[in-house]
């Protein structure tokens, strides 16, 4: 019980002094390695299906399709308390958490749009929810509260009223799931320094 207080009091306030109780701790180390390698790749699977769009569809600039952005409904998941000046690990790993799984329904809209690259929005999902399930893990292995989500995906996909709006939208889909994929990069890569 000591020891599980001892780990969780310093997550609260990370500006503080070191995390010595964590930043020797191997495992946890262990677990910030792998999860950093495994959101590096999938940052590099998200920049293959962004080339894809680009090269499919010709939507390779975001500040030409802002006006369209406009009239479509696409979820951007919150990782405010990843930034370091409000870091908290509980809850920055619960965002991530929440925003794999939104990103994670949202990709199906690609499939339909992409059908030749069905197996690499496969698999990009599938490491997405191995990359939760890796944090929910961790989560609790530290003793902090976690979400289970259903297995069953609840969040309605996004529609779109024209193909157009569909290339468009899967457009910023990637685009805001690789903004998120950097700060939860960087949120992982703080804790190492720590």
């Amino acid at each position: 019980l000591l020891l599980g207080v001892l780990l969780w009091a310093p997550w609260r306030a990370l500006h503080g002094a070191p995390l010595t109780e964590l930043s020797g701790d191997q495992d946890f180390q262990l677990f910030l390695q792998r999860n950093l390698e495994f959101t590096r790749k999938i940052r590099v699977d998200v920049a293959a299906l962004q080339r894809v769009v680009c090269d499919t569809f010709q939507l390779c600039k975001e500040e030409e399709l802002l006006l369209v952005r406009q009239d479509l409904d696409i979820a951007q998941a919150p990782l405010e308390q990843c930034h370091k000046r409000t870091f908290q690990a509980e809850t920055c790993f619960s965002q991530i958490r929440a925003g794999l799984r939104i990103y994670h329904g949202s990709l199906a809209t690609l499939q339909a749009l992409l059908p030749g690259h069905a197996g690499l929005v496969e698999t990009l999902q599938l490491d997405m929810a191995n990359l939760s399930s890796n944090i929910q893990q961790q989560m609790e292995d530290l003793g902090l509260a976690t979400v289970t989500y259903p297995t069953e995906n609840q969040d309605p996909l996004p529609t779109f009223s024209s193909n157009f709006h569909h290339q468009v939208g899967s457009f910023f889909i990637l685009a805001n799931f690789q903004r998120f994929l950097e700060t939860a990069y960087r949120a992982l890569r703080h804790l190492t320094s720590l």
